[in-house]
């Protein structure tokens, strides 16, 4: 069993931003990549269709979850802020 690592609040905050941030960037890089790919078929230049396709499904996936995780947070501090103190 591993023990358990005990984080600051500091720390976490920190872990957890950057774990957001690695997150947004990977979505970012799939969109550019989507991109790319579509660019390339679109000139006429050596690029198989499926690939394109599987590309830009993808990145709509990953885009999806990321505004549906997005509105779940939005959700969440909504209901924390309605709490009574």
């Amino acid at each position: 069993m591993k023990p358990v690592v005990q984080q600051t609040p500091h720390e976490a905050e920190k872990s957890f931003g950057a774990f957001l941030k690695d997150a947004i960037q990977d979505v970012n890089n799939q969109q550019i990549e989507s991109d790319r790919l579509t660019q390339k078929l679109a000139l006429g230049q050596e690029v198989d269709l499926h690939n394109v396709m599987i590309a830009a499904q993808k990145a709509s996936v990953a885009l999806n979850a990321t505004m549906e995780i997005r509105n779940k947070v939005v959700e969440a501090y909504q209901e924390i802020i309605r709490m009574p103190v």
